[in-house]
């Protein structure tokens, strides 16, 4: 997936010498033994089913729970060969959370971009084919509709209650499919971590239970078996470990709603197109601004147009917030609502400006 680096998986076989200690080495066997059958304290624990209170833990319970509605999902797109011969191929595998009885799964953005065709693995071993409902790119979250009903869901909780420090279990399908439904456990480390992926401006969970490719999409729950999170990133770095990043449940709700009302994300928008300093660069140009961000084109009619913006204006803040690179461009106006007036302070030459915008609906364009 874009957000991880390619890896490659090594499997180790490991063999395990068990000593064995045979009768009639110097002693005599209990008369327990001398039938065939093992003492008391040796006996394995019948197979009932029942577990003790020490081994039913929280991650016990959740994987019983959650485990069932989180399922695989692989991204299967289109390529041509030198001969102009068309070919699938697996894009890559991510993981998806049943949140409806009638086959509705959240997952995020990046599993399931320009998939030609979607299929789903169940927790039961059945594969089906999935149809993308709605994606949304700027929060990474997407939904996938599978045909028939009664599925087994997963119960969303409340992001907001979360504490650091409590426990988290994490269920998806790390380093693919083989790996189907993986629990991994571990603790709440922060709360309202910012990250700027690929310029987009996140808050996002911090967790130490192992986050690893393909477990993307996958659930984040507590110890009550709630899902608080859509895990989504990991920081893949030499010498870091135990940085793995979820989406909170309130938010992807909140996106899981817009999308199933109206097959999208409807937001502000204030009609620019803008660079900053790193983004310049990755398009290959060199921007000389201290502060703010460039204003490459601005849309016609829109919201900025309007209220007098011109392409070459270096915008400082809007609605008070600073804006020094598109991520934080974007959560300034996106932190408003579609109608909202909101101050543009903008720098044309060395005059500083500030202006009054009305945002508007983003175009489903």
């Amino acid at each position: 997936m874009d957000l991880w680096k390619k890896y490659r998986k090594t499997v180790v076989a490991m063999s395990v010498a068990g000593a064995v200690l045979a009768a009639g080495c110097g002693g005599v066997l209990a008369d327990n033994t001398s039938s065939g059958t093992m003492p008391e304290t040796s006996r394995p624990a019948s197979s009932s089913g029942a577990l003790s209170d020490a081994r039913n833990t929280p991650a016990v319970r959740v994987a019983k729970s959650v485990g069932p509605a989180v399922v695989g999902i692989t991204n299967r797109a289109v390529a041509r060969d030198w001969f102009n011969h068309q070919f699938e191929y697996e894009q890559g595998v991510g993981s998806g959370v049943i949140f409806r009885e009638d086959g509705y799964i959240v997952t995020n953005n990046h599993v399931v971009a320009g998939a030609r065709e979607i299929m789903v693995s169940l927790s039961d071993g059945r594969s089906v084919k999935g149809k993308l409902v709605g994606a949304d790119e700027l929060t990474d979250i997407a939904i996938v509709k599978i045909d028939g009903d009664g599925f087994p869901t997963a119960a969303f909780g409340n992001s907001d209650d979360i504490v650091v420090g409590e426990p988290a279990i994490a269920i998806g399908n790390p380093m693919g499919l083989e790996f189907q439904g993986s629990v991994t456990v571990g603790v709440i480390s922060a709360l309202n971590r910012t990250l700027d992926i690929s310029e987009r401006h996140l808050k996002l969970i911090q967790t130490d239970a192992a986050i690893s490719p393909g477990n993307s999409g996958g659930a984040l729950a507590n110890a009550d078996g709630l899902v608080i999170g859509i895990n989504s990133a990991k920081i893949a770095a030499n010498g870091v470990e135990g940085m793995g990043f979820a989406i909170p449940i309130n938010a992807v709700r909140d996106i899981v709603d817009q999308i199933m009302d109206h097959g999208r994300v409807i937001r502000p928008y204030l009609g620019v197109g803008v660079y900053d300093k790193e983004t310049a660069a990755r398009a290959g140009y060199q921007l000389n601004v201290d502060a703010g961000v460039y204003v490459q084109n601005v849309t016609l009619n829109g919201p900025a147009g309007k209220a007098g913006i011109q392409r070459g204006d270096v915008i400082l803040s809007v609605g008070g917030e600073k804006t020094n690179t598109v991520g934080e461009l974007r959560a300034a106006i996106t932190g408003h609502q579609v109608g909202d007036s909101v101050e543009v302070v903008f720098m044309r030459g060395n005059d500083k400006i500030t202006v009054t915008a009305v945002l508007e609906a983003i175009p489903e364009e």
